[in-house]
């Protein structure tokens, strides 16, 4: 179906988590056995003044390198790889609430209870507005419901937030093609591809609107 190509990045809310790596700020108190970390001269071991790693770089540091490489992704896996770690992200909602409630909602939306799915993401957009996982995924329900102006609504607005939603850009160009907007869908598929060129389905897309919108070339 045309709305699986959405892609509309609504993964598990805790994709992201905390690696042994990320060491706590020191608190200021002596570790355990501090002795033990001293040679026989009381010199202190070299390992102990050992800096700690740096924290993890902020989510849109992370976003800027992944979209990077996923322009130039040399091959289908890797890019399905970056686009993953890219729903994590989006995914991640930092509300336990939001958490539970969109837990709730995709329970609801596999059972085909789109009525109840859309309430639940209702509550969960309206404690997060800029939860672009919520958004999305409710731009999907629209669409299976045939809410089209609803659907357009949401996906311009996880694009309005995030301009490089390719999912969401992707989906655009669907719903604008369904509707008889062929100009407008074929910018939106490119849009796409200029962020993630292995899109599933997008190069026969374009491919399909250009031959409408601009003709064949000779």
């Amino acid at each position: 179906m045309a709305l699986l190509a959405f892609g509309l990045l609504a993964g598990p809310a805790h994709a992201q988590t905390t690696g042994p790596s990320q060491a706590r700020p020191d608190s200021g108190r002596p570790a355990p056995n501090a002795d033990a970390k001293s040679d026989k001269s009381g010199a202190p071991d070299k390992a102990a003044e050992a800096p700690r790693p740096r924290p993890p770089k902020d989510k849109r540091t992370q976003l800027e390198g992944l979209f990077a490489a996923l322009k130039v992704a040399p091959d289908d896996r890797s890019s399905k790889q970056i686009a993953d770690r890219l729903e994590a992200i989006f995914a991640d909602s930092g509300s336990p609430s939001c958490d539970i409630l969109m837990a709730r909602a995709l329970a609801a939306a596999d059972a085909k209870q789109y009525d109840l799915a859309l309430e639940l993401l209702d509550q969960v957009i309206l404690i997060e507005p800029d939860y672009i996982g919520a958004i999305s995924k409710r731009a999907t329900l629209r669409y299976m419901k045939d809410d089209y102006s609803g659907a357009l609504a949401d996906l311009r607005e996880v694009i309005a937030r995030e301009p490089r939603h390719y999912s969401s850009m992707y989906g655009l160009a669907l719903i604008l093609r369904d509707l008889g907007d062929d100009k407008r869908a074929l910018d939106a598929v490119r849009r796409a591809r200029a962020v993630n060129p292995r899109i599933d389905g997008s190069e026969d897309l374009e491919d399909q609107l250009s031959v409408k919108v601009e003709g064949r070339q000779i």
